[in-house]
């Protein structure tokens, strides 16, 4: 039965990564930030969808930055609940796969997503959805929803009996998660914050396939979304300068 959940799970998750490649649009002049960009694997096939080779990444993870950075990607050793070390209006293109579960602050999370963002420029995430028929039959049992059970850095998988990763040692903190979004909850933050034209898709449908995720993100598994920070883009030659702060 478990590994009958495993590959459910991989199946949703291989389509909200599909679903974040087909909301990037190619452009081989944008500037690029990946949010925890973690050893650079995924992150280069985002990059090879765009197109572009102005990559940048913020990761916490030492070891982790340091395998980005031999894969091209330029990384800045960072916390992603604390101010962004790049200057403003310096990407085109933000991206954050599973990130935004286990960020604390989500407001100057958020903030700072638009900050560095250039006016036109757009974000794509992806991350788990409260909603999902799986966490709301957990609900109704009075157990931890699934995307919640990883809560702890003394033990994985609390407080429910089915969670995929249950008895397993805790994660580190920044690995933990903090706030899962619903559906509309997700909107309505990025709308909040100054985002426009917000798309939002769906990944996974246990235990039916995968695909009917797509016809209702509402209670899909994953939730992907894509939105605009207002403005027209600057005329200039956007890799004139490096994004980088110098403090």
């Amino acid at each position: 039965m478990k590994n009958f959940f495993i590959k459910m799970h991989n199946k949703a998750r291989a389509l909200n990564d599909q679903n974040i490649l087909n909301m990037l649009v190619v452009d081989p002049n944008a500037d690029i930030l990946d949010l925890g960009c973690d050893d650079g694997t995924w992150t280069v096939k985002v990059v090879n969808k765009i197109k572009t080779n102005n990559i940048y990444g913020i990761e916490i993870v030492e070891s982790s930055a340091k395998e980005a950075e031999d894969k091209g990607i330029k990384v800045k050793i960072s916390d992603l609940n604390a101010n962004f070390p790049f200057e403003d209006n310096s990407f085109d293109v933000i991206h954050a796969n599973q990130i935004i579960e286990h960020i604390a602050f989500l407001d100057n999370f958020l903030s700072e997503v638009i900050r560095v963002l250039r006016p036109g420029g757009y974000v794509v995430m992806g991350t788990e959805n409260a909603s999902s028929w799986h966490n709301i039959f957990a609900s109704l049992f009075g157990w931890q929803i699934f995307s919640l059970s990883n809560l702890s850095v003394k033990k994985a998988g609390l407080g429910n009996p089915f969670a995929l990763h249950r008895g397993d040692p805790g994660a580190s903190p920044s690995w933990t998660h903090k706030t899962v979004f619903n559906w509309r909850g997700l909107k309505e933050f990025f709308e909040a914050h100054g985002f426009t034209k917000v798309e939002i898709r769906g990944a996974g449908y246990y235990p039916l396939p995968a695909c009917f995720g797509k016809f209702d993100p509402r209670h899909s598994h994953y939730i992907q979304i894509k939105g605009i920070k207002r403005g027209q883009a600057p005329f200039l030659k956007r890799n004139d300068a490096c994004p980088l702060k110098s403090t």
